[in-house]
């Protein structure tokens, strides 16, 4: 792989085998018609010939020895972690860069700072966990670390070219880690430190727009112990605001743009938060806003186009963030506010429109402005900047009348600057960048090249740069050109109705961009659209701006703005003014080869017709649809009969592992072979409704012998629905949310803590009453401080069993299992869709530690879950979830998902990275998708 992180061998950074057993994938981990060929692109996809899997990592002196020829390669050092609670997103935000600035031309070495700042040297699988905490315990023992900040800027400074830092919040954006870059004369890209210490602090930021002529939203600060409560109700007072009641926005001052952002109501409430945020550690220094009422937030990204020092910014289209609220919304939800959670997990309380769906002169005010603000308050490369408009009905007082910001339509205020914005899969950086023609590789290094621009020992590097952005390839209609004649056609599907869609739309947006990093794919995303009449479904083909959102109503609402004609119309005008500016500014850059993202419109078919498309092109579909017609053999049966090629398992394999019932069955016989299964009860939700729920918990523990029991549909994805049941009363709150179609119980809403559960809708007709199986607990010890991350994990517990997830893949009847992984639930007994498929939560050990099971335990463990998947004809790869036996390997089958989840930080990326040697994710998904490409070779 061309760019994937390298780590220097050291004493302090070689892996203890004997904490983390190595166990290779075997040559019949790919089919003997399956091998891994180098393309282009460093990694590529899968072609002919028998190879081992150890084809798949590049020979890097030879690699590198080519690189050479070819011009020079630039080292960038990729920065992420820090101390602030944005320390998973950064890490998000690390692996998103990782993916798409990596080629022939550009290398990338990673870096970590934990929340102490202590700073080490990661591996590139180490970017690709879910969480810091997969790692932060056993950073001494798997990572180069670095006995102070000055020696760790010393080591960038004769290892790397330039520092790309994606530290969020403290240390990132306040100017911490630019400090220390400058101060080692290390070259980055970004902002230079003093810069970013006044655009960082709210309060400061505040003062310097005033002081530069903008208006700005009333606020009172407050800092240390003793608090100034006579001060702040004279600021209420002063702003005609009720002491008692007046609605205002409490946040620190430096704590980056989401975390500790909260409503308050009057002078003793906001003291209250105030002192909330101060205790918690969040920051000393908060301020207190007026709320404004009526307003309608925004947020732009600037790039800046200059040459040099001379700074050209051009702020991209605008994007409105609409907040939402339901009619059952308790008061915290009605007081919307864009927090850390609406802003990087999915939820149906926020939809994006870009452009704004403002006047056309606030538009254009909010570019002029952002502009402004970029370039008087000396931002470099970009930077994301966020704002409020108010109509004119909802106006805000001003001292001066010719204060910068109103329009004829209402005024628009700038409140947060963002140093270093998100860049996760579906920020606002590469949302706003693709409406303007920028892929997520373009704009990444065209911000890394601009950068390289201020530094004299990188000119020769900008110079000879000869990278060419791959040109989009995406066609309307499937209609193979001229030009990509031995282009062969992907649709890559994803959504539907099921509580999982918005993991699907997570899993589609992942395997979509990884693919594409082949240069003989033509790959399409496409979203399934939610229906109740199966012969009325419809399937969405997206343009590369429309798949990047959070939310598959959000995509739908999105498609449906896009085709309305005014909005097309508007939308095209503002691209288009935009994308001269970067040109006019760009051009004279020999790096900047122009734009790869074109102007097209989505295209709604019916499932039929898209089907009859898929084949008409000659198309494979990779099957990214979690629950539903997408995993219970429908969507494969449909596509099977028409002789198109699809990934994963078959229509009756799918439709067997759907029902969980039917996979015990499929697999009982095996019990003398080590593979067990669990007792089920199955019972119908209408008989549940209307029985009693004492008689049914008195049959169901009788039945199953057992105290505790697990609830969960019989026919659902593996995550929703899933609830543990101690007593009469947990059935009672269980059989009341499916009695009122709740889409979701509260934490701890059962006898034993737990964490949100995700119920499906609608409810699930059959339910499974299973033994709740006690595991012994793994937990990670923070405290340990020792080189032996054994040591930082501690096994509490006798029963010896724990659970795991294993991903398995090849070709029917020879399916291999890949690296089993050891979960530690972090919110109860039950893992969460977060925990999941979402980063920031979760831990996974990958593999299992010798401390928990050894190798011999382990190497069984995969024969049986092997066993398993060939015993269900499975093929292409799935995920088996199971407990197993730590000391003999004996597997006790849980269920098994024929469309795992495939999101950036899914269980299964970090066991194709633990193999021997790791595979990468665009190797992994190519694989997957050529599996399904040979179905019917």
């Amino acid at each position: 792989m061309a760019a994937c992180c390298s780590l220097s061998c050291s004493s302090k950074a070689r892996v203890d085998s004997s904490t983390y057993p190595r166990i290779g994938c075997s040559d019949a981990l790919f089919p003997a018609s399956v091998g891994v060929n180098r393309r282009r692109n460093g990694f590529g996809g899968i072609g002919t010939g028998v190879r081992s899997c150890s084809a798949v990592v590049v020979d890097r002196k030879a690699e590198e020895g080519v690189k050479r020829e070819k011009g020079r390669v630039l080292k960038v050092g990729l920065v992420c972690g820090g101390p602030s609670a944005e320390r998973g997103i950064s890490l998000n935000s690390a692996r998103s860069v990782l993916d798409h600035i990596q080629g022939d031309d550009l290398h990338v070495t990673c870096y970590y700072i934990d929340s102490n700042l202590n700073a080490y040297a990661i591996s590139s699988a180490q970017v690709y966990s879910n969480t810091p905490a997969d790692f932060d315990f056993k950073l001494e023992s798997v990572a180069q670390g670095f006995d102070t900040l000055t020696e760790f800027a010393d080591n960038l400074a004769a290892s790397v070219d330039i520092v790309f830092p994606v530290i969020h919040g403290r240390f990132g954006e306040d100017g911490g880690i630019q400090e220390l870059l400058e101060k080692s004369n290390v070259p980055f890209v970004g902002t230079r430190s003093k810069e970013c210490r006044t655009a960082f602090d709210k309060y400061d930021a505040s003062l310097e727009l005033k002081r530069q002529g903008f208006i700005t939203v009333p606020n009172f600060v407050l800092q240390g112990s003793e608090l100034d409560e006579y001060g702040l109700s004279r600021w209420f007072l002063d702003n005609q605001l009720d002491a008692y009641s007046g609605k205002v926005v409490v946040k620190p001052t430096r704590a980056g743009s989401s975390i500790g952002v909260t409503v308050a109501y009057g002078v003793s409430d906001s003291l209250h938060k105030v002192r909330e945020i101060i205790s918690e550690g969040i920051d000393d220094k908060v301020i207190v806003e007026i709320f404004l009422e009526g307003g309608k937030e925004f947020t732009a990204i600037v790039l800046d186009v200059g040459s040099e020092f001379d700074c050209q910014p051009v702020v991209f289209l605008p994007t409105e963030v609409e907040l939402q609220s339901s009619v059952s919304a308790d008061l915290s939800e009605k007081d919307a506010i864009f927090n850390y959670r609406r802003k990087y997990l999915p939820t149906q309380q926020v939809v994006y429109h870009t452009p704004p769906r403002f006047p056309l002169d606030v538009i254009e005010k909010i570019r002029e402005g952002a502009s402004i603000l970029f370039k008087r308050l000396g931002l470099r490369d970009f930077a994301r900047i966020d704002g409020w408009f108010l109509p004119r009905s909802a106006s805000i007082s001003s001292s001066e009348t010719n204060d910068f910001g109103r329009t004829e339509s209402g005024i628009v205020l700038f409140t947060d600057i963002n140093l270093i914005s998100g860049m996760e899969q579906t920020s606002f950086l590469f949302q706003q960048a693709s409406k303007v023609g920028f892929s997520h590789s373009n704009i990444l290094r065209t911000i890394i090249q601009h950068a390289c621009l201020r530094f004299p020992s990188l000119a020769s590097y900008c110079s000879e740069s000869n990278r060419s952005p791959r040109k989009s390839k995406f066609s309307k209609r499937g209609q193979q050109s001229s030009e990509h004649e031995s282009v062969g056609k992907v649709f890559v599907i994803f959504g539907g109705d099921t509580s999982e869609r918005q993991v699907s739309l997570m899993s589609g947006t992942n395997v979509w961009l990884n693919l594409q990093v082949s240069g003989d794919l033509e790959v399409t995303p496409c979203l399934l659209a939610p229906g109740n009449d199966f012969g009325s479904r419809t399937v969405w083909s997206l343009p590369y701006s429309l798949v990047l959102r959070h939310t598959t109503e959000e995509v739908i609402d999105a498609c449906t703005e896009a085709l309305e004609p005014a909005r097309a119309a508007l939308t095209s005008h503002l691209r288009k003014q935009v994308m001269e500016e970067v040109a006019n500014g760009l051009q004279n850059h020999s790096w900047f080869t122009g734009f790869d993202i074109s102007d097209e419109q989505p295209i709604k078919f019916t499932l039929e017709n898209w089907i009859k498309l898929a084949k008409e092109v000659q198309a494979t579909v990779f099957i990214a649809v979690h629950g539903g017609i997408g995993e219970d053999g429908t969507l494969q049966s449909l596509l099977e009969a028409q002789g198109i090629p699809y990934t994963g398992p078959g229509f009756l394999a799918s439709k067997i592992c759907m029902d969980k019932v039917a996979t015990s069955f499929a697999v009982k016989h095996l019990t003398n072979l080590g593979v067990l299964t669990i007792n089920k009860e199955v019972r119908r939700k209408e008989d549940l409704v209307n029985s009693s729920n004492s008689d049914v918990w008195h049959e169901v523990v009788s039945k199953l012998q057992c105290e505790t029991v697990c609830i969960k549909p019989a026919r659902d994805g593996c995550s929703t629905g899933v609830a543990r049941l101690c007593c009469v009363e947990d059935l009672g709150v269980y059989v009341k949310a499916l009695e009122d179609c709740l889409p979701r119980i509260p934490p701890n809403s059962f006898a034993k803590a737990h964490g949100l559960i995700e119920m499906p809708v609608p409810p699930p007709e059959l339910l499974i009453f299973e033994p709740f199986i006690e595991t012994d607990d793994i937990t990670i010890n923070n405290a340990s401080k020792s080189r032996n991350q054994n040591e930082g994990l501690l096994l509490k517990g006798s029963s010896r069993w724990v659970e795991i997830t294993v991903g398995v893949i090849g070709k029917r009847s020879s399916m291999c299992s890949l690296m089993p992984s050891v979960t530690v639930k972090e919110s109860g007994d039950i893992l969460s869709l977060e925990e999941k498929f979402q980063g920031g939560t979760g831990i996974n050990l990958t593999p299992p530690p010798l401390s928990i099971m050894s190798t011999e335990a382990l190497m069984k463990c995969k024969e049986r879950i092997e066993l398993v998947a060939n015993t269900l004809d499975l093929e292409g790869f799935s995920r088996i979830d199971a407990f197993v036996n730590v000391d003999s390997g004996e597997v006790l089958v849980i269920e098994v998902n024929t469309v795992p989840g495939m999101t950036p930080s899914t269980v299964l990326i970090h066991q194709a990275l633990a193999e021997e040697p790791p595979i990468y994710p665009h190797v992994f998904f190519r694989t997957l998708l050529d599996l399904g490409s040979q179905r019917f070779v």
